[in-house]
């Protein structure tokens, strides 16, 4: 599905400090419904602070973050997990398996801060992302790339709107980095907003946009497949 001219996030001047450390500094972004976004940039650069905020598990210290027109950055704890339950599908480097429960448990895990728990349901996730053999499993009995994919599995059952990804690949050998790119793609063909901090170059040449962070700014943005550089917004100019 193409992506629309319709905003779906719409970040503005947005820094995040914590104590004299500006872990974000003046950011703006907008992102469109069904756009694939790479957000990449070396370690302390700003890309995980950026991607909590956006996932809603933390917010500005100064600026304005909308999500479908709502501003996040005036919701308390529980609004936020409201719009994490309902319209964000979160996909974690860690995993963040409950260990004394099978695969398929795992993924139910998540219908029951949305709906019911479905073992049907959740056995489909597992099927979509090649795990369907492998539903009865403990996590321990999982290899790492196993384990990321009933991550992505749980992250997909409530049929969320948007997914942010954390380094989904980032302990993946190649095999299972190519099967979570493809379901990634598979995602961003039905019209699923894809929002992805990485630190893979090939991960990040997906994206139909790579927003390049350094130290909490926006250096610059690369789009298409192709990499061709535009000119990045300089945040620090902007500054009023």
């Amino acid at each position: 599905m193409a992506t629309t001219d319709e905003s779906i996030y719409s970040i503005q001047n947005v820094s995040r400090r914590y104590g004299d450390l500006a872990a974000l500094d003046n950011v703006s972004l907008e992102i469109k419904r069904g756009e694939w976004i790479s957000i990449v940039g070396p370690s302390g650069s700003g890309k995980s602070t950026l991607m909590n905020i956006m996932g809603c598990m933390d917010s500005p210290t100064e600026g304005t973050v909308l999500l479908e027109g709502d501003r996040l950055d005036k919701m308390g704890e529980p609004e936020l997990a409201n719009v994490r339950r309902h319209k964000i599908g979160l996909v974690f480097q860690q995993f963040h398996l409950v260990q004394h429960l099978s695969a398929v448990e795992n993924v139910e895990l998540a219908q029951y801060y949305h709906s019911m728990p479905d073992e049907k349901e959740a056995l489909e996730a597992l099927e979509r992302v090649g795990m369907a053999d492998r539903a009865t499993h403990l996590p321990r009995e999982l290899s790492g790339g196993e384990q990321q994919r009933v991550s992505d599995a749980r992250a997909l059952i409530n049929q969320p709107d948007h997914i942010l990804a954390d380094e989904p690949t980032g302990n993946l050998d190649e095999d299972n980095e190519r099967i979570v790119i493809d379901f990634f793609h598979q995602l961003h063909d039905a019209g699923t907003t894809l929002i992805v901090v990485t630190h893979d170059a090939e991960v990040a040449a997906q994206g139909e946009r790579q927003i390049i962070l350094e130290h909490g700014r926006i250096a610059r943005e690369i789009v298409g497949v192709e990499g061709t550089p535009t000119k990045g917004k300089k945040n620090q100019d902007e500054a009023e």
